[in-house]
């Protein structure tokens, strides 16, 4: 096999694990999938092969990635029932490309240790519409080395993947800022727009005009569009993933000693959101949740 070309097993095949398996299958990397829903794999294209459990999708490859929701999942990966740890080689190069927080791919890494050294961690940015054009960011943390094992992947999947830190757990660090960025975005968005239904302006002309000067946003113009236009029930980012990912936030920022007033506004948002029955739609339905007992 070209050096350049990875056998590559692939653990987890969501919104956004699915489109990157097949960027990178579509580049040349061989590709084995597996993923707990079977609807998962039947949906992929013919260049990705799929596998009957995560054990034999790990079998012969050079590169795993991991592309689950969790801390829990990634720990249920690597060393549940039909975990794959005790199939990976010293050779083996795990690459953790969820969003799953500081402390879950640091534990893994050091439990991985009896089994490979070479773990990348490797978030990724930009939503389903670049997953599928292989223009993700990318927030690298790992040994030299091991990034640079897997840049051919790193390459298909990623219109920049700068290497924030030479440790597993340093892309999750990244991650986490970038996590408490668009979650206050979104709902400043949300916010914004539903009071300014309730001063009686037209809400399309107000994200239209408001785009055009300094408090546009790229989650203001994105999530405010759905908005808008009341797109709820498409869900391109499951409000679910926020309840989530603000978490995160407010772990690392407890962990950190650091006051992140806006993010626990946020965060007590989403999960109001989830409360009420909302987790499953897109989480540009935070608008209708702030305009709640005014129809």
């Amino acid at each position: 096999m070209d050096q350049n070309t990875k056998n590559i097993a692939w653990i987890g095949l969501g919104a956004m694990g699915s489109p990157m398996a097949s960027i990178a299958a579509g580049s040349g990397h061989t590709v084995t999938a597996f993923d707990l829903n079977p609807a998962a794999l039947q949906g992929l294209g013919p260049e990705v092969t799929p596998a009957g459990t995560a054990r034999e999708a790990v079998d012969g490859a050079d590169v795993v990635v991991i592309m689950v929701a969790t801390g829990p999942q990634l720990d249920a990966v690597l060393f549940g029932d039909g975990g794959i740890a005790t199939s990976l080689s010293p050779e083996s190069v795990v690459v953790v490309m969820s969003t799953v927080g500081v402390t879950a791919v640091q534990g893994a890494a050091l439990a991985l240790e009896p089994y490979t050294r070479h773990v990348v961690d490797a978030p990724v940015s930009g939503g389903v519409a670049r997953a599928r054009k292989g223009d993700l960011l990318i927030m690298v943390g790992g040994d030299a080395e091991d990034v640079a094992s897997v840049q051919c992947l790193l390459d298909v999947l990623g219109s920049q993947y700068p290497v924030v830190g030479p440790e597993p757990g340093d892309g999750q660090k990244f991650k986490v800022v970038n996590q408490l960025l668009c979650g206050v975005h979104i709902a400043a968005a949300g916010e914004a727009l539903a009071l300014a239904d309730s001063m009686g302006l037209d809400v399309a002309q107000c994200h239209e005009v408001l785009n055009g000067g300094a408090a546009q946003s790229f989650m203001f113009q994105d999530r405010g569009s759905r908005m808008v236009a009341e797109e709820f029930d498409e869900v391109r980012s499951a409000l679910n993933i926020f309840v989530k990912d603000m978490g995160l936030v407010t772990d690392a920022a407890r962990a950190a000693e650091q006051p992140v007033p806006l993010a626990s506004a946020a965060e007590q948002l989403y999960v109001r959101g989830r409360r009420e029955g909302l987790g499953r739609k897109d989480d540009s339905v935070v608008y209708q949740l702030l305009r709640q007992g005014r129809d």
